[in-house]
């Protein structure tokens, strides 16, 4: 038999936890839209969105600063760029392919993906340079990302 408070409380636990977590998840990205960005960030954006298909915005608080991101298709593939709120480029993601990367980049990829599989390549430039390579990477029990820097070199942290 069920003790019936005992059980009512650990449902309401686990109710309330899953909340929390869905609630702290949905507040680190959040959808916009282009009028609900600040007047610079807009400029910006539409700078960045010539030529291109506009996917979506997003604002989120990344190291403890605001930023806003445009997501965008260029010629088929993905492009994010992520604005300052003073209308700076911070960061791009522009999708590559496989072939389009320095040999020394792809197999630090492949090695570091040890059996999974690659799905998709970013470079990822700041300041006008690109400063590494993103991958995603599946396997048949998870799906993570990995990165290297722009001559395959393992990266001292994340960017």
């Amino acid at each position: 038999m069920v003790n019936r408070p005992h059980f009512v409380i650990s449902v309401f636990a686990f109710a309330l936890s899953s909340l929390v977590l869905s609630t702290t998840t949905h507040a680190q990205e959040r959808r916009i839209t282009r009028n609900q960005l600040p007047i610079a960030v807009r400029k910006a954006a539409d700078e960045q969105a010539q030529g291109a298909t506009v996917r979506g915005y997003t604002t989120e608080i990344e190291n403890g600063q605001r930023e806003y991101e445009i997501e965008l298709t260029i010629n088929g593939h993905s492009r994010d760029v992520a604005i300052a709120p003073d209308g700076r480029i911070i960061e791009t993601e522009d999708q590559v392919t496989a072939e389009d990367l320095p040999a020394a980049v792809i197999s630090a990829l492949r090695s570091k993906a040890h059996e999974g599989e690659i799905r998709k390549i970013e470079s990822i430039t700041k300041n006008g340079a690109i400063v590494a390579y993103e991958a995603q990477v599946w396997t048949a029990s998870r799906h993570f990302e990995i990165q290297v820097g722009p001559d395959g070199e393992s990266l001292t942290r994340e960017e």
